[in-house]
């Protein structure tokens, strides 16, 4: 009897290792289609790919991520200090979390995540020049790394007045003006970017790539600007 019962818990606990390893294969990963029609505040899990960072603070970091289909802004992360400088890009990630909206930018919130093997994998900036104008439009593209050409400069602001936190740019196509940003946390005020823009002028003709980051419209975190091609 005491073999039996011996041998009967054996099979016990061996069976909820299979139902606990089914359970943990059970976890769906999203494609962008299915998270980008969750509802807001649901859970989501997703993979994507590591295209930039924002300065890792107090076990956080904030990503700028992407996959084949669409782009993912990873708001305050849970992340250790040693990890944050794992986060390069291209790296892959799984990311659990909740979907969640501030002032239109859509973000995951309250997310955690994990490594994932893969071959490294950055996205090309999209050329949406030519939806810029078009607020129903472009926003299909929020976060993804974009370029935009030909736009001229109509102001410089610093936040404080000076150099050495963000820089709120104004730019023209046509006669239509848009509000971009050199976000500090993202591009540090040491780099070539924050350089170039700092020393922009009215009048400026400027190709522009930058994430579009959405606060009430579109308000594209630079990451690159350069005199514009000819």
């Amino acid at each position: 009897m005491k073999k039996f019962l011996a041998a009967l818990l054996i099979l016990v606990l061996a069976m909820t290792g299979v139902v606990s390893a089914m359970a943990e294969d059970e976890v769906k990963v999203m494609t962008y289609e299915e998270y980008a029609a969750a509802e807001l505040d649901t859970e989501v899990v997703i993979e994507c790919y590591v295209q930039a960072t924002q300065s890792w603070w107090q076990d956080q970091i904030t990503v700028y991520a992407q996959d084949e289909n669409g782009a993912y802004f990873l708001y305050n992360m849970a992340c250790t200090e040693e990890d944050a400088a794992k986060l390069v890009p291209g790296t892959k990630i799984r990311v659990t979390g909740y979907k969640g909206a501030w002032e239109g930018e859509v973000e995951v919130m309250e997310a955690t995540f994990e490594f994932v093997e893969a071959e490294p994998w950055i996205a090309e900036a999209k050329d949406l020049t030519e939806v810029l104008a078009n607020e129903e439009e472009l926003i299909k593209y929020q976060n993804q790394l974009a370029t935009f050409k030909g736009l001229t400069v109509e102001s410089v602001t610093f936040k404080n007045g000076e150099p050495g936190d963000d820089i709120y740019v104004t730019l023209q196509q046509g006669e239509k003006t848009f509000d971009f940003c050199i976000e500090v946390y993202l591009t540090g005020t040491d780099t070539e970017v924050y350089k170039a823009v700092s020393e922009l002028k009215a009048g400026d003709v400027v190709d522009v790539t930058a994430f579009v980051y959405w606060y009430k419209t579109v308000n594209a975190h630079i990451t690159a600007v350069a005199p514009a091609a000819k």
